[in-house]
């Protein structure tokens, strides 16, 4: 990396909002404002031919969004003003973009192909992950070949991942998404919530003689995780009469920090590591993936991880006009910024994407949701909208009469695929997959269209209903599809929501890879457990809502309020 442009990518301050293109795009979006849907394809009636773009296995049709050719170049040039191609280039050579904690944010090296090169801070990194990836493959056929036995000598047939924030939601999604994937005789569960419900509902479907712990956290000092752990731990003693050496055959870990796992009781050849450069939610295809590979076999994770690939590789060499991540990017800073859109709604027509909507909020919300920029000056524009979806059919009978109708304007990416991973007749013959496909189109279709007045009048509908049947239209929405919901494809997509997520943060100037707001609320966590657990009763608290509601709280424990 080319230590002028690190220089400059750290120091740079450029407030957006006061630039000519920033401008601009505030004059167009008043213009635009007065035209609809349906004006914009009149006027370019081939848009649903031309307003699409394909990358890797996703075809992408943005045509239905409030935009026309005018609009994207106004973005383009917006995008070329906040050099994203320039600070694309430099977070995938290794610069120091994650400026608050000095420190490169390279989730792309962990899908790199074993022939690559990629020397950071004067390491070759891409040859540390293939090592980690062979060990995690090696363990991985042992698990679902049953050559790790458990302290009895049987196979292994459950696997509890045990972590949270991106140590259980990459894994926990994947393990849906790719359902058909999976070894038949291993089941995955995941522990995340310190709420004692979840870990007592997960041991209570578990034989101890079967089942392997993956406790993954980076530091092996997260709360939620090491408590959930200790649960696990305990259950198992208390089920092999006390015998510790049990653990190293029931107990494995996803770290960097090899002395906190050894004090935890894991035997250090057990754990598999990865990098400060890994942030927690782009870690899924790091060694916290490994309950995911045991599930589906290290040739499918492999499958995975090129998926990532061939969509970074689209990334760094398409053009701003013809690239997806930025094109989405941009796309979603103008309904954010311009049309005053406060949240973004992603629905997968793929029942197995259900926790994909909450993933991408991790995703979105703790790298975007940010109000200060990267050299500390104060945001003068909104960043991360609410990401949020449901699938399919069942969002349609929940919340799209908000879509259709509702006073707030929300952009939705509707996600959908060409053939099914399994599909069955309806009673009438035809195919449930197609029945589903259907919807996704119909849906984007009147979302888009919506039905006017005079045509309700015209098929006779009673004058007093006329308005509460009309649908103004005009609800932007991007349809992705691809072939089918194949491991490389599942990479595909979360590589092309990591890239937007990328691009919107260079465009604000906010840095993407922190998170202090999280830290924080988990430090004033452990200073209120002292006070909440206190067997006096605590001296008040600075703020009378928060003292009262743990006072109230001590009274209903049988505490000294």
């Amino acid at each position: 990396m080319d230590p002028d442009i690190a220089a400059r990518v750290s120091n740079d301050d450029l407030d957006i909002t006061a630039t000519a293109a920033w401008s601009d795009l505030l004059d167009h979006q008043r213009d635009l404002a007065t035209r609809q849907m349906r004006d914009l394809f009149a006027a370019e009636p081939d848009r649903g031919r031309e307003m699409v773009v394909d990358a890797a296995d996703l075809h992408i049709d943005y045509s239905k969004n409030l935009a026309d050719a005018h609009t994207l170049g106004l973005l383009a040039g917006l995008a070329r003003e906040a050099r994203v191609e320039e600070l694309r280039d430099a977070m995938l050579a290794g610069a120091h973009l994650n400026t608050s904690e000095d420190r490169a944010a390279l989730h792309v090296a962990l899908r790199s192909p074993a022939d690559a090169r990629l020397v950071v801070d004067g390491h070759d990194v891409v040859a540390d992950v293939h090592r980690v990836l062979a060990a995690l493959g090696d363990f991985s056929d042992a698990v679902r070949d049953g050559a790790w036995t458990g302290y009895t000598g049987k196979a292994i047939t459950d696997v509890v991942n045990i972590g949270i924030g991106g140590s259980d939601l990459g894994p926990a999604m994947g393990y849906q998404a790719l359902r058909y994937y999976r070894h038949p005789r291993i089941r995955g569960h995941f522990v995340s919530n310190v709420d004692p419900g979840d870990v007592i509902a997960t041991l209570a479907e578990l034989d101890p003689e079967t089942t392997l712990f993956i406790v993954a956290s980076k530091t092996f000092t997260t709360q939620e995780t090491l408590i959930n752990a200790k649960v696990a731990r305990t259950w198992l003693l208390e089920q092999a009469d006390g015998d510790e050496t049990v653990i190293a055959k029931h107990f494995v870990a996803v770290s960097t920090n090899a002395a906190e796992v050894a004090a935890f009781g894991i035997d250090t050849d057990n754990m598999f590591g990865f990098w400060d450069w890994v942030g927690g939610r782009y870690s899924l295809d790091s060694a916290i993936g490994l309950s995911l590979m045991i599930a589906v076999g290290r040739d499918n994770f492999a499958d995975l991880l090129d998926g990532f690939h061939r969509m970074d590789e689209h990334f760094r060499t398409a053009p701003i006009e013809a690239n997806a991540p930025i094109l989405l990017g941009l796309l979603g800073l103008w309904y954010s910024n311009f049309w005053d859109a406060q949240s973004h709604a992603v629905l997968p027509y793929a029942n197995d994407l259900t926790r994909f909507p909450a993933y991408l909020q991790q995703l979105v919300m703790e790298s975007n949701g940010k109000s200060v920029t990267r050299g500390g000056r104060k945001l003068n524009a909104a960043s991360a909208t609410v990401v949020w979806g449901e699938p399919g059919t069942n969002g349609q009978h929940a919340f799209y009469q908000l879509l259709h109708q509702g006073s707030w304007l929300i952009p939705a990416d509707f996600i959908g695929f060409a053939e099914p991973l399994t599909d069955l007749t309806t009673p009438d013959g035809g195919s449930m997959h197609d029945l589903l496909m259907s919807n996704f189109f119909a849906q984007t279709e009147v979302l888009a269209f919506g039905k006017r007045e005079r045509a309700l009048k015209a098929e006779g509908v009673a004058p007093e209903l006329v308005p509460h049947k009309v649908m103004p239209g005009s609800r932007p929405t991007t349809s992705i599809l691809a072939p089918r919901l194949t491991p490389s494809v599942l990479g595909q997509l979360i590589a092309l929501y990591e890239h937007k997520t990328f691009v919107q943060a260079m465009v604000w100037g906010i840095n993407p890879f922190d998170q202090w707001g999280v830290e924080l609320g988990k430090a004033v966590a452990n200073a209120r457990l002292a006070v909440v657990t206190d067997p006096q009763s605590p001296a008040p608290l600075p703020d009378s809502s928060t003292d009262a509601l743990i006072r109230w709280y001590r009274a209903a424990r049988g505490r000294t309020p």
